[in-house]
């Protein structure tokens, strides 16, 4: 009886143990078959998140799962590590490319035609293109992308629909250019506009002298609907907004001088016309800045910006671009404060700068040490064409 009491025991004893080797067996099994695959993939995961220019291998069968849970959970990154797409910073780099592509802009001037039948220059803040001559013949066309900039009074000058087919540029200063055959399509009285229009939006460029105009490939001699010639090219020496001003060809040559005059919201803004004057003036520069304090012709609607008995005290004189001017001190708005108008020294600048060997304008007034702008700003320099239009090469 205590042998078999004994032998139960021991068989009881027996197989406590192997139950529980059984079960360290299994856990030890749970663990090499669950912990090696998962801390296997996540591995190869850092490794190829860390490695530059690293590509995404395609997962393993059985894998997606696995990839997907590891995405939604991915924690967000250390300090001064880029987030990945659609992360907080993602609308930061936005904006920034937003005010990238905002500040790719550039100055140009576009000859628009003002409520008066004028040719005028409007200066305007254009896209940044590689296309440069293209894309601002562009917003030369009525309907065009200009449309909504026009201010008050303002329209474009080229047909609807015209388009440029194709721009050429020659060594020799002179840009072809090619447009579609809605270009044809103008009333008599806007074609000397076009020409006009075209040729000094262009010829702002400073290596452009010359323009060539074809449409749809053929060159053109004359305009086709009033038949105004062309010849081989336009430049500025063709003139823009003609004045007659009763002096004769015969003793005379052509100037382009710049008069004020009032938008529709009371804007003043700068029109060019050319005039002649005696070509037999032992001074050209004096003659032209004759003409402009004699003002534009009575009616006209161009406004005279200086004061009656303005006058130059001595010869104009040209030295390294710059031409020296001298007043009396009627030039002055404000005697109490040596002021010119900001208007006539625009008016001055412009105008004499038209002359291709004048680059800046020296203005002095006699007994008075130093002039001032409007805003009580000194003339310590001779001033530039550029400080109100701007510059730029093709």
């Amino acid at each position: 009886m205590n042998k078999k009491i004994a032998g139960l025991f021991t068989s009881v004893i027996g197989l406590s143990i192997l139950l529980a080797g059984c079960s360290l067996k299994g856990e030890q099994a749970i663990d090499e078959v669950d912990v090696p695959q998962d801390t296997t993939y996540v591995d190869k995961l850092e490794e190829s998140a860390l490695e530059p220019g690293a590509t995404d291998a395609a997962p393993a069968e059985g894998e997606t799962s696995v990839e997907d849970e590891t995405s939604a959970n991915e924690e967000a990154p250390a300090e001064g590590e880029e987030p990945a797409e659609g992360e907080e910073k993602q609308p930061e780099d936005e904006t920034n490319k937003g005010e990238a592509a905002e500040s790719a802009t550039a100055k140009r001037q576009l000859f628009l035609m003002d409520a008066n039948n004028m040719v005028v220059p409007m200066t305007f803040e254009l896209p940044q293109t590689n296309e440069v001559a293209k894309e601002t013949l562009e917003y030369l066309v009525k309907d065009g992308p200009v449309t909504d900039m026009l201010p008050n009074g303002f329209q474009a000058v080229l047909p609807a629909g015209t388009t440029i087919n194709g721009i050429d540029a020659k060594k020799d200063g002179t840009l072809v250019v090619d447009f579609s055959k809605e270009f044809n399509e103008y009333q008599a009285a806007n074609e000397k506009k076009i020409l006009e229009s075209i040729t000094y939006t262009l010829t702002q460029f400073e290596n452009v002298k010359n323009v060539s105009v074809r449409v749809e490939g053929q060159e053109l001699a004359k305009m086709p609907v009033d038949g105004t010639p062309i010849g081989k090219s336009l430049s500025r020496a063709d003139g823009i907004n003609l004045m007659d001003n009763g002096i004769t060809t015969v003793d005379s040559k052509s100037v382009t001088l710049y008069f004020p005059a009032e938008a529709v919201d009371g804007a003043a803004y700068e029109v060019p016309v050319t005039e002649r004057i005696s070509s037999n003036a032992d001074n050209d520069y004096e003659a032209i800045v004759k003409s402009l304090i004699d003002g534009p012709a009575m009616d006209s609607s161009l406004s005279n910006v200086f004061n009656t008995g303005s006058a130059l005290t001595s010869e104009p004189t040209l030295k390294d671009g710059v031409l020296n001017l001298e007043f009396n001190k009627e030039v002055l708005s404000n005697a109490d404060e040596a002021a010119i108008s900001d208007q006539l020294m625009e008016t001055l600048v412009m105008s004499l700068t038209e002359m291709t060997d004048v680059e800046a304008v020296n203005v002095k007034v006699e007994g008075v040490e130093e002039v001032f702008n409007e805003q009580g700003e000194a003339y310590a320099e001779p001033v530039t064409r550029e400080q109100y239009v701007p510059a730029e090469k093709l």
